[in-house]
């Protein structure tokens, strides 16, 4: 690596599109943090680790020494109240500058759908959802039109609504489902999805690899489909470099370098690794590439995507 690049890695500027904040301390509802009948399907095992508060003087401290200057906040999820964690997410914002813009959680299949959307697209700082549609965490299991799926006819209704508000659609699938998807960014070419955690590569035998290169190449082909490359710490909590260096040029080489972003999942995928060993990791996948392309899936992607000043 030539010194221009290594100094050029050290100063480019990130957005980094996928982070989280909560506050366990004011009795949020955060269940999937909390309640541990959740926790036996979790992907890195335990999460006890997990279990305090995290705001942004937190997620600072993490990530050093890279130079972020913006994220994405992902909804953590107040089952039943959707608006009241955005609403806290704003008191934070307004407190803290942190984060830049937000995704919130919507439910697209229930009735109600309409009006969430609209109290998310209130706050100025919204830019859509994050939602994990009907699914099954084994590909044999996996069954189209079920309901509160992407084939689900209320689902798609409610998906013809973020167009309204100009949102982003964030989902969160494993790759045996990226054909829903491909349908789906078919029949909505104006809404931008983006696949979260590289489509969940959890399986990392060669049979297991194969298949998700092949569910990638399902919607490569559709311009409004992006792919965040995170999440890809493997079970128990392991983050293997080199399979993981394989992964994110895999991806790349298949979606493009305009459509891929690469994101923490912080501070979930600290149980796998530092903030500083996920960001190296992606920097030393695409080091050799011309720094135009490597800036673009470390900030300009993520900024146009979801349009942060």
């Amino acid at each position: 690596m030539s010194p221009e690049t290594e100094a050029f890695l050290r100063t480019v500027p990130i957005v980094d599109p996928h982070q989280h904040f909560w506050d366990l301390t004011a009795g949020n509802p955060y269940p999937n943090l909390t309640d541990r009948s959740q926790w036996k399907s979790f992907r890195y095992g335990d999460k006890n680790k997990l279990l305090r508060d995290y705001f942004p003087d937190d997620f600072l401290r993490d990530v050093a020494p890279h130079n972020v200057v913006a994220t994405v906040h992902i909804q953590v999820g107040w089952p039943g109240d959707p608006l009241g964690e955005t609403r806290w997410l704003a008191g934070l914002r307004a407190r803290t500058g942190w984060p830049k813009v937000a995704l919130g959680q919507a439910e697209l299949h229930e009735p109600d759908v309409g009006e969430v959307l609209a109290g998310h697209a209130a706050e100025s700082f919204m830019r859509g959802v994050r939602v994990k549609p009907t699914q099954y965490d084994d590909p044999k299991k996996k069954a189209r039109n079920q309901p509160g799926s992407m084939d689900d006819k209320a689902w798609r209704r409610g998906f013809e609504l973020l167009a309204r508000h100009n949102f982003v659609c964030d989902v969160q699938v494993p790759y045996w489902y990226l054909d829903q998807i491909a349908d789906l960014a078919s029949d909505h070419p104006g809404t931008p999805i983006c696949i979260n955690h590289t489509a969940l590569p959890a399986d990392r035998s060669p049979e297991g690899l194969a298949a998700w290169r092949r569910a990638l190449e399902l919607v490569a082909p559709m311009p409004n489909v992006h792919l965040k490359l995170s999440g890809i710490g493997v079970p128990p909590g392991a983050w293997p470099v080199d399979q993981n260096l394989l992964i994110v040029r895999d991806a790349i080489e298949i979606i493009g370098w305009q459509r891929c972003l690469f994101a923490s999942n912080f501070p979930v995928d600290g149980l796998c690794a530092s903030y500083d060993t996920i960001y190296s990791t992606f920097k030393r996948a695409v080091a050799d590439w011309p720094h135009h392309e490597i800036k673009a899936l470390l900030h300009d992607n993520a900024r146009s995507l979801y349009r942060i000043p």
